[in-house]
């Protein structure tokens, strides 16, 4: 029997729809990505934030900031408090004393560093994360980012603090300082990376706290050899911590910056590629950028330490009022000393009694390098009086102590040198602490026969209680003589005072005490 089986019906086939199509084709542009249409996948600045969170760079940046500053502004017996090198006074001493404290503070960067490189150890999760389609450089560079940020920005914010103490001081506004404080910021970085690097090769619990006490002691020993002469110059300077400030007007010269730049960024990228390497022959091959960087550091780094520090020449300059000049640096000075009512002019109308008298008033600056040191200074130009905001500490000071500044020696400057901060025992030996003390003693009884009243000088140190004892009798022996002979006595102690010859309260006569 014939049975008629159903047929298919046929399916009616889509048509093309003729609206545009609401979903986005990659073939349009082919520079989107699925990655990018996901609203829930982690930008960079997210990524970031969660790397501050889990790593040790919040609080460890915390711990560099806070106890910077309680360094800086609490310790006040510190070499950081001196009056004229102080690090709130001027800019380029503020970025040169943070280096000065590199010494404390690259070690802890170098332990942040050590102590995050063990965090995959220490969650057990090294193997795993090996698995990971993703390269390694990728997840290490956010890690190592994350807290080179971290503690580069801590180093900034000390900075800035001083900073704005700089702006309320007057300083004197430059940006010749950036370089200082960039390589300290680049310092802490490679620091970190390779303290990262060490604990991922060494990944053990001793190598933080032994990296630590190793680069603390590394840094502590070279910072001490700049004074009595341990190693090499150029071996010194492979140190991020730099000696102490000198002078407001030296800053640290180009060959050094340049020098530890290379250095340093040989560091980091010996860390970072320590970090990521995965077997014996990459971490061989990562120890070849700290070695090309020291072969190309080294020599460019200055052979004697003289040669770290250089005048800084802008700062220097003379900025004149009339026959009254100071340096650039100290410019916020010359309303203060200069004008008819000024204490300047009134020393020149004052020495203008003796004969040859100077005609202007100038800020001298000290030589560098410094060179042997010598007891004695050398002959002085009588054409000017020469005036020391740092040494004589008359920065700031009231009108009647810059008065006596500038009269002190008869408008001359002091002719016994005193010593060097770190002095040799040849250079205690020669110097002569009496003679120190009655040149003093005799500046100030010049003084006094100006003004009419004997006064201590400002800024004289542990001499001016020896020197008053000397000054008072001295002064008294000067008065009782007749206006002519006290003329002449003044007048032969500028001579000898210009000349440095001779024991000037012997020069004031024989009626004053030898």
């Amino acid at each position: 029997m014939n049975s008629t089986q159903p047929q298919p019906q046929p399916q009616p086939q889509p048509q093309p729809s003729t609206q545009p199509s609401t979903q986005p084709s990659y073939a349009d542009n082919p520079t989107r990505t699925p990655r990018a249409e996901n609203p829930k996948a982690p930008r960079r600045g997210r990524i970031l934030r969660i790397e501050l969170r889990r790593s040790s760079g919040l609080w460890l940046s915390a711990l560099l900031l806070f106890g910077s500053l309680a360094l800086l502004q609490l310790f006040s017996g510190g070499p950081w408090a001196e009056d004229a090198e102080s690090w709130t006074a001027q800019w380029t001493s503020a970025a040169w004393w943070e280096r000065y404290l590199m010494a404390f503070l690259w070690p802890l960067s170098v332990a942040a560093g050590a102590v995050q490189g063990l965090r995959d150890h220490r969650s057990g999760m090294t193997e795993l994360i090996g698995t990971t389609p993703r390269p390694p450089w990728q997840r290490a560079a956010r890690t190592a980012g994350a807290l080179g940020l971290a503690l580069a920005t801590a180093y900034v914010l000390v900075f800035l603090y001083g900073g704005v103490q700089v702006i309320g001081n007057e300083g004197y506004a430059h940006l010749r300082w950036l370089p200082i404080l960039a390589v300290g910021a680049l310092a802490l970085v490679a620091g970190a990376w390779l303290g990262m690097g060490i604990a991922r090769t060494l990944p053990s619990a001793l190598t933080p706290p032994a990296l630590t006490m190793a680069s603390l002691m590394a840094v502590i020993l070279v910072h001490d050899a700049v004074t009595k002469d341990m190693f090499p110059n150029r071996i010194v300077l492979l140190s991020p911590s730099l000696a102490e400030v000198h002078s407001a007007f030296l800053t640290v010269a180009w060959r050094v910056n340049a020098g530890q730049t290379v250095w340093l960024l040989g560091l980091a990228a010996t860390g970072f590629l320590l970090l990521v390497a995965g077997n014996r022959r990459a971490r061989l091959l990562a120890l070849l950028p700290v070695v090309l960087s020291a072969a190309v550091a080294v020599p460019l780094l200055p052979a004697s330490h003289d040669r770290d520090y250089v005048i800084d020449k802008a700062a220097t300059a003379l900025v004149c009022e009339g026959p009254v000049c100071v340096t650039r640096l100290h410019e916020r000075e010359l309303a203060a000393i200069a004008g008819p009512e000024g204490p300047a002019e009134e020393a020149l109308r004052l020495l203008a009694a003796l004969p040859d008298p100077p005609s202007t008033v100038r800020e001298t600056v000290p030589v560098w390098p410094p060179g042997v040191w010598q007891p004695q200074a050398p002959p002085q130009p009588a054409g000017f009086v020469p005036v020391d905001f740092e040494a004589r500490a008359l920065s700031g000071a009231p009108k009647d102590e810059v008065l006596r500044g500038l009269l002190a020696g008869a408008g001359t400057a002091p002719c016994v040198v005193p010593l060097r901060t770190y002095p040799t025992e040849e250079e205690e030996r020669r110097y002569d602490e009496t003679k120190a003390v009655r040149e003093v003693a005799a500046r100030t009884v010049a003084a006094a026969w100006f003004t009419g009243e004997l006064k201590p000088l400002r800024g004289t140190g542990p001499l001016g209680a020896g020197a008053g004892k000397l000054a008072g009798p001295a002064w008294e022996a000067l008065r009782a003589l007749p206006a002519d002979k006290q003329r002449e006595r003044i007048a032969a102690l500028r001579t000898a005072a210009l000349s440095c010859e001779g024991d000037l309260l012997t020069v004031l006569g024989e009626d004053g005490p030898r």
